[in-house]
């Protein structure tokens, strides 16, 4: 358990975005999000502020992306707060949550709720970053096909 930016996968991050409450790690067709310990993750503190400068940054409404939250720190999410995701019709291919203990393996299940099938839950970054890439992939074999 460690932030990516002392794993491998650091050396292939485009930019990194540093907030009063996190971390963010922008990749080609993924995103990791580390947020701060003991934060209280809300749409209209936080999540707002990052979709609309991964909006803009990546110039799409994130229908191409994979968002991994790497949860090395204990923090709070706010479930509700998904609503207002989608009333602002922002889009992700799929929503991986790296959960290092028993707890937030538990947090995933309620978030899962919300996110229905483009959740997915891992016990490692490299899993789940290897699922964002499989992703990608399985979009450019059909297109190619």
């Amino acid at each position: 358990m460690g932030s990516i930016r002392n794993s491998v996968f650091y050396q292939d991050a485009i930019q990194e975005i540093n907030y009063s409450f996190g971390n963010y790690y922008l990749f080609e067709n993924f995103v990791v999000g580390e947020i701060n310990k003991d934060v209280v993750f809300t749409w209209q503190n936080h999540a707002k502020i990052v979709v609309e400068e991964l909006s803009e940054l990546y110039d799409q409404n994130g229908k191409d992306l994979v968002y991994i939250t790497n949860r090395i720190h204990p923090y709070s999410v706010v479930p509700s707060d998904w609503i207002n995701f989608y009333k602002q019709k922002y889009l992700l291919k799929g929503y991986a949550i790296v959960s290092y203990n028993q707890k937030g393996l538990l947090n995933t299940l309620l978030e899962k709720l919300f996110m229905r099938n483009k959740l997915q839950s891992f016990n490692n970054l490299e899993d789940a970053i290897s699922w964002a890439k499989s992703l990608h992939k399985k979009d450019n074999d059909s297109s190619a096909a």
